[in-house]
This record gives C-alpha cells, structure tokens and sequence, in this order.
C-alpha cells in the first residue's frame, strides 16, 4: 500500500505500512540539485530520535527512508483550537532548545507551520531533509521570530501575550552565550 501524501522539491511522501503501522515513506527524487538529502534526514533522525524528537526512524536505504507516521494537527489550527497553547510551546521550545545543543539547525522553525504536528497535546517536529550542523543554530530563536509575528500574535490574542521588548534582548543574550541561564530566562516570558 502506497498512497502520495505530499511531493516537495526534493522528495515525495508516501502513506504506507511498516511491520502492521501506519508509516511515512520519504523517497528522493531523481535528478535533483540537492543530493543526499534523505541520508541528511536519516543521519539527523538518528541523532534526535535518542532525545526523543522527530517521527521514529524504522529503516533507511540510500534514496529512501521509513519512518513513524504522525497524524495529528499542524501547529497554527494547533494553537488556535486550543485556550492554553502554552504547554505545547514550551514543548516545541524545549525541544529547539536540544537542537540548539546539538548544533543542529532545522531551518524552518520561523515557519514551521508543516514542520511541527500536534498529536496528543505533543508537538512533533518532521522534514528534517535541510538540517545542518551550524555553530550557531537558531532554532530557539528563530521560533520566538514565529511566535511574535502578527499573524500568530492575532491567533494567540489573549491565550498567549508576549512582550517584545523584554523578548528582544533576552534573545540576543541568548543568541551569544546559548547558556541554560539565558533559555530559562526566555522561558519565563511564556507565563
């Protein structure tokens, strides 16, 4: 059983079964300019997979991979069904802040509306094809860039209030030392 669930630049994604699950099989397309980008997906999965991010990885060959189907919501209908969106951002937050110590930059957390889906109150971060080792990733940061914007600060009105001007210096604080101190800091601005 295969059925298209999405087709990207790089890749296609299938609907399929692995061991009786309902799993995800991301295949690479041939004659692209970006090359390896399922074995960059696979290597990173690995990594996360220990912290307990990202769809588990079941089995990988060179131009595909298999990996834990997530059905859930994306994270904007997310956040707008629900009156207190707070615990899962703390948990999205917790989780970019484990990338952050990873060295690993997952690229689009300032948009991650098809990167993040909420499945059971747990968000769960996928598409890690264009992650990258980086000195100084941004995905704290960059998520904070999400979380201000207008239209999710129009979508969270009254259920989340950010004050970007006690955010803005934290996060360049944060931004140079990537210290526990300065992420908890951030944190608190959540309450």
């Amino acid at each position: 059983m295969l059925k298209e669930l999405a087709k990207g630049k790089r890749s296609v994604v299938y609907l399929c079964k692995f061991n009786g699950k309902l799993a995800v099989k991301k295949v690479e397309k041939e004659n692209i300019q970006a090359v390896n980008r399922i074995n960059n997906e696979v290597f990173w999965l690995k990594k996360i997979n220990k912290f307990k991010i990202g769809p588990k990885l079941y089995s990988s060959k060179k131009t595909y991979f298999i990996c834990e189907y997530i059905k859930g919501k994306n994270i904007i209908p997310y956040l707008e069904s629900v009156k207190n969106p707070g615990k899962v951002i703390l948990k999205v937050l917790k989780q970019c802040r484990i990338l952050d110590k990873l060295k690993a930059d997952k690229k689009e957390m300032t948009n991650p509306y098809k990167h993040i889906i909420v499945r059971n109150n747990k968000p769960v971060m996928i598409d890690f094809e264009r992650t990258r080792f980086s000195a100084k990733p941004q995905n704290v940061t960059a998520f904070f860039q999400f979380l201000t914007s207008k239209k999710i600060q129009q979508t969270l009105k009254k259920k989340l209030e950010l004050n970007n001007q006690k955010l803005m210096p934290l996060l360049k604080e944060y931004k140079k030392t990537y210290s526990e101190k300065d992420f908890n800091e951030l944190v608190k601005e959540l309450n």
